[in-house]
């Protein structure tokens, strides 16, 4: 199986100059071997969350400026690219929190909607956009297979199970969460990754963002559950290797049977209890 070497960024890409800061950034990354660099979620964006009013211009059309310029920048460096926006429906307009991930050539390998929305002080998030009703897939064009949760989907380790059951081999969890709640956080990833049996890389925005109290690390996670990083530092490069996700697929819990079918049977109860 093949190994994916990768790049953890915590900067977000804001303000006058954020174009050549994010081309410096991934610059780097390559020059020290990943193949994919992972921003964290809304990475070109405040934190617009933090205040309940939405604004028209915090989202945009399919294929907008924040699409452009992150295309843009993959296509630059060369290197594939997660990052994200929020993106109105082309035919319903409702707005939704979309990770992005785009090939080295630029081109767009897939995205996926959030579908499990905070709304408490500082993560209004049901007031900025509407929840996805698709379940996420796995998206190919890289050497490995990835999923894709975004910040409070990890929080439902069922659909870290139902990513590896699709084929993926790596669920990337960009988030923006506060160092108050990072014990929990990481319980939770662990536990997405060893029951899975995927690696798990998670990207944390960087602390300090003014009006909010976003901070604290972000980790990688092996198959095993095992913690292979966790780190604060802007950049981090760390290689996912294939033959530790062949070891935990062969070992316990790993090699237990998804049993797609009977999910889906007790979810239908939960779907008809009153």
């Amino acid at each position: 199986m093949n190994d994916l070497r990768i790049a953890l960024l915590t900067r977000i890409f804001s303000g006058l100059g954020s174009d050549d800061r994010l081309l410096d950034a991934l610059d780097e990354a390559r020059r020290q071997g990943a193949e994919l660099a992972i921003l964290p979620e809304l990475p070109l964006d405040r934190w617009m969350a933090a205040e309940r009013a939405p604004r028209d211009d915090d989202a945009e059309d399919p294929g907008g400026p924040r699409h452009r310029r992150l295309a843009a920048a993959a296509r630059g460096v060369g290197l594939a690219l997660l990052g994200g926006a929020i993106v109105r429906d082309a035919v319903t307009g409702r707005r939704h929190n979309t990770a992005l991930l785009f090939g080295a050539d630029g081109s767009l390998l897939g995205a996926t909607r959030k579908t499990h929305l905070p709304f408490e002080e500082g993560f209004w998030e049901a007031a900025h956009y509407q929840p996805g009703d698709e379940p996420p897939g796995v998206i190919e064009g890289l050497p490995l297979g990835v999923g894709i949760l975004t910040c409070s989907d990890a929080n439902r380790t069922g659909l870290a199970l139902m990513l590896r059951a699709l084929g993926a081999d790596v669920i990337l969890v960009p988030r923006a969460t506060p160092r108050a709640s990072w014990k929990r956080w990481r319980l939770v990833l662990r536990a997405d990754a060893v029951t899975s049996a995927t690696w798990l890389v998670s990207v944390n925005r960087l602390a300090g963002e003014a009006g909010t109290d976003i901070g604290g690390p972000s980790i990688v996670i092996a198959p095993d559950g095992e913690v292979a990083l966790e780190t604060e530092n802007p950049l981090a490069v760390v290689t996912l290797s294939g033959t530790a996700l062949e070891a935990a697929r062969r070992d316990y819990p790993g090699y237990l049977d998804v049993r797609a079918g009977l999910y889906a049977r007790a979810w239908a109860r939960v779907r008809e209890h009153p």
